[in-house]
């Protein structure tokens, strides 16, 4: 099974790992487009340090790949709903 696996008909966010539902959330939640270190400072990142969010734009970029978000053109993202 994938860790990630792609949104279709009939796959639920339930689908997703806690860690995935809850980067969704944060970026529905954000109610607009929302960029990774946003994401990262709800988490409780420490964003300050560069290293520290490209695991987490790694996880965005995959969301996106996968259908479950949006990435738009300045990097930034949002749900598709």
């Amino acid at each position: 099974m994938l860790l990630v696996p792609h949104r279709g008909p009939g796959v639920a966010e339930d689908a997703l790992s806690p860690d995935y539902q809850r980067i969704l959330a944060i970026v529905r939640d954000a109610g607009g487009p929302v960029a990774t270190k946003r994401v990262g400072e709800v988490l409780g990142l420490r964003v300050a340090v560069r290293g520290k969010l490209e695991s987490l734009r790694g996880k965005l970029a995959k969301l996106a790949g996968r259908g479950w978000l949006r990435k738009l053109a300045d990097g930034r993202f949002t749900t598709r709903l």
